[in-house]
């Protein structure tokens, strides 16, 4: 799959947005769905997508449609880049329009609430064909992906083949996508590294230094491998690409929204203030509940996403969550990831 005919890219965010223009490359045509009409006019017209990296021109195979049918006829490649609260709903939406055979390339990274569903599960339950979903992840914003600076990525999938597939047609030499089948731990670095971010955002909000975001980044890798090894996960997952490296750029990144709102946070700014200003939606934030009610279940300390959840949903002040984290004893280093490890000789 080194080139295709025609590729969707459902969802017109930033990452949407980066990715349309990424796989132009290697498609004929690439088609933008945009869930507002107007939006759509403006982006075929213009070639930019004035909500999102709106300096970007998208390359002249980039076409922007609204209509659900037109977006999706004759793909060979659909990718999802839907936020993960709308995502289910989207899939919902195109499942009759998606043929069975077609391989679908996960944007998305989050845990779904209510469910505890990985984001490839949830595409995977409405279009079906688990074998055929794939998982992007890694450290990529958007912001520069899209100028062709370089980045890196891990796809995984069930398929070795869908998988070498897609790598075909996302690799560009500015581009690396290295191919994994550990699904799970992938997609589990994708969400906890956001709520971990929110905590970096709240921490430099108040002052702190590089020695405290080394600490609460670590303790957060900690957190992820924790989590995904309660989950059967490959535990060399967190050190690679979608983990450490994932993690790294949303922390410390000025293109990060969830530290941005971890920012915001400090200064008393409210979720729901932060996003109507900046026209984002901070998956972190969503992601808080659903991965500490995925640990709750499988029994799994995550001390940052507790306290990340307590001010977010408990009306918790930001320091008072501080000083519960600070007031920890702390325990071995690597507590409940060699336990996991243990019951598996």
């Amino acid at each position: 799959m080194s080139g295709v005919g025609r590729v969707a890219v459902i969802g017109s965010g930033s990452w949407g947005t980066a990715m349309a223009g990424l796989l132009s490359a290697r498609a004929r045509e690439v088609m933008l769905w945009c869930r507002d009409p107007e939006l759509a006019a403006t982006v075929t017209r213009t070639r930019k997508n004035p909500r999102h990296l709106t300096d970007y021109e998208l390359p002249a195979n980039v076409t922007a449609t609204s209509d659900r049918a037109a977006a999706v006829e004759g793909a060979e490649v659909v990718v999802m880049a839907a936020p993960s609260a709308y995502l289910r709903s989207t899939c919902r939406d195109f499942a009759p329009l998606v043929p069975a055979d077609v391989p679908v390339l996960v944007l998305t990274k989050g845990v779904e609430r209510g469910t505890g569903e990985l984001m490839v599960d949830v595409v995977a339950d409405e279009l079906g064909g688990r074998e055929r979903v794939a998982a992007l992840s890694g450290p990529n914003h958007a912001e520069e992906v899209c100028l062709g600076k370089l980045s890196a990525a891990v796809l995984a999938c069930q398929s070795q083949e869908v998988a070498l597939g897609l790598q075909g047609l996302l690799v560009t030499p500015s581009f690396r996508v290295y191919v994994s089948q550990d699904v799970t731990g992938v997609e589990i670095c994708g969400a906890v590294k956001n709520v971990v971010a929110i905590a970096c955002g709240a921490a430099v909000g108040f002052g702190a230094g590089d020695n405290t975001l080394a600490v609460i980044m670590t303790r957060g890798l900690a957190e992820i491998g924790r989590v995904s090894a309660a989950l059967g996960a490959d535990p060399l997952t967190p050190m690679g690409l979608a983990g450490m490296g994932d993690l790294v750029a949303t922390c410390t990144s000025r293109h990060s929204r969830n530290r941005t709102f971890g920012e915001a946070l400090a200064r008393g700014e409210t979720l729901e203030e932060f996003e109507a200003r900046t026209h984002t939606v901070v998956e972190g934030a969503r992601a808080a509940e659903s991965v500490l009610s995925l640990a709750r279940e499988h029994g799994v300390e995550v001390p940052i996403t507790s306290a990340v959840h307590a001010v977010l949903n408990d009306g918790v002040n930001v320091l008072d969550a501080t000083d519960q984290l600070l007031g920890r004893r702390p325990s071995e280093e690597f507590y409940g990831i060699a336990d996991q490890e243990k019951g598996r000789d």
